[in-house]
Formats: structure tokens, C-alpha cells, sequence
């Protein structure tokens, strides 16, 4: 189950978060060799990174053991300077070029010129529409032809991620593609040890308590006690807090 964030105003989000859960040995060697078996029976496979916590140890432990699992991030044409800054030092450091996504020009400046630039505001649907040109329709091209893809979800972000398993093979939205979990069980806590442990490079956001970083115009920093994605779309109900990459649409 998720849980709430309690915050520190004067320390680094290491210092606030980085506290390893009793079993935290046993889930990273069950990561890594979920990891090892998704690259040996599921090629191609790419890795969905929108550079926050949980991929930036994701792109670390592939790293670290060597994997033939390339990383895409998308770039929506929105995200946060903070951000842009991160994949410029990733791509400085990464083995193998960093595949970076962007929407359709035309498509983003018809909506725009449509809706104006604070349509999400305004509706589910418009904010919906704007994620599926965003989002949803680079993250099909990003997925072409790969038999599966690995994502930094865990059970612990929120209600609808509460049942993340560590390989899910019900996908069907987007073909059928297997999804690898590796640190579906993992805490907050674990996440921020294994970045303080290996000094690995993050998202200066989660600095300014902002523990899930989408595109600028959705994003908050969270107060004391909220849970890890207040801050995501934080005018819709907890049941809308999704952008299709990961929970399949309703039909309602």
C-alpha cells in the first residue's frame, strides 16, 4: 500500500528518505535478477524512463550488470528545466544514447491552438487528450516492435499501482508487450538507499518534495503527510491520477 511523505525543509530528499526496508537485501537481488531474466527472454526490451527516482536506479542497476536494455524518455514538449538538465547528464554518461521521444509538432500546437495552454485545468477530457498526444502516442512509437519494456512502478506509489506485480503479462493496451517491475516491492525508503549507497544522479525536484515529476503544468511540490502523487494533476479526483502509460482507461 502507498503511504505518506512526511517532509524536512532543510535537508536533501537522501537525507529525508534514504532508510532501507528489513528485507531491502533480498528485493534487490530479486530486482536484479528479474532484470537479468527480462533481457534474456524478452528481446527487444527498452526501458520507459521519465528520469525520476525510481528509473534513475533502474538505469543504474542495468548499467551496473551490464544488460542489453536501452532507455527512451519522452520529451513532451513540458517538462520541468530540472528535468531537461537530468537527461543532458544522463545521455553525457550513458554507454548507449539515451532514445528521446517527442510528440507530433502539429498535433501539440492544434491543441493548443484549440484549448490554450491551460487546457488540462479545465477538464478530464482535455487533460486526458493532452497526455494521449504527449505521451500516449510517442510511448507507441517508443514500443515498436519490442516484446516488452521495464518501468519503474511500484506498489507502494498508489492505490491503482497496489497490485504491481514483478513481471505483468496482462498488458493490452499497448500489444500485448510483457512489463517488467523490478522494484514493484521496494519502499520510498529502499529507493532513496540504493541512491545514496551508489551516488547516483537524480532529479533535483525531489529536493523541492516532488516525489512523482510529471510535465510542468502538472506537477506540485506535496505538503507534510500527503501521499507520493498528490503532487500529479492535484485539481482531479485520486481515481483520475493516471495518464494511460501505466493503468488501462476505463470506459466510462
Amino acid at each position: 500500500m502507498h503511504s505518506t511523505l512526511s517532509t524536512n525543509t532543510h535537508s536533501t530528499a537522501p537525507q529525508r528518505y534514504a532508510r532501507p526496508s528489513l528485507g531491502f537485501a533480498a528485493k534487490l537481488a530479486a530486482s536484479e535478477q528479474a532484470l537479468r531474466d527480462a533481457a534474456a527472454r524478452y528481446q527487444p526490451i527498452k526501458q520507459a524512463s521519465s528520469l525520476g527516482a525510481e528509473d534513475v536506479v533502474i538505469s543504474h542497476l542495468i548499467t551496473r550488470l551490464g544488460l542489453n536494455i536501452p532507455a527512451f524518455v519522452l520529451q513532451t514538449g513540458a517538462l520541468h528545466p530540472e528535468t531537461l538538465q537530468l537527461l543532458e547528464r544522463s545521455q553525457t554518461r550513458a554507454a548507449v544514447p539515451i532514445q528521446v521521444l517527442r510528440p507530433d509538432n502539429e498535433a501539440v500546437l492544434g491543441f493548443v491552438r484549440s484549448h490554450g495552454e491551460d487546457a488540462m485545468y479545465r477538464s478530464l477530457s482535455l487533460r486526458k487528450t493532452c497526455c494521449r498526444i504527449r505521451k500516449m502516442e510517442p510511448l507507441r512509437r517508443a514500443l515498436q516492435g519490442q516484446k516488452a519494456w521495464v518501468t519503474g512502478l511500484r506498489q507502494e506509489q498508489s492505490e491503482a499501482r497496489a497490485r504491481v506485480l514483478l513481471f505483468d503479462t496482462s498488458e493490452e493496451a499497448l500489444g500485448g508487450l510483457v512489463k517488467c517491475n523490478p522494484l514493484a516491492d521496494w519502499t520510498w525508503g529502499d529507493v532513496w538507499h540504493y541512491i545514496q549507497w551508489h551516488k547516483v544522479d537524480y532529479n533535483a525536484l525531489h529536493d523541492a518534495f516532488m516525489p512523482s515529476i510529471g510535465c510542468a503544468p502538472c506537477t506540485r511540490a506535496i505538503s507534510d503527510g500527503e501521499e507520493f502523487r498528490a503532487g500529479r494533476w492535484w485539481w482531479e479526483s485520486e481515481s483520475a491520477k493516471e495518464c494511460g502509460l501505466h493503468v488501462k482507461e476505463s470506459s466510462t
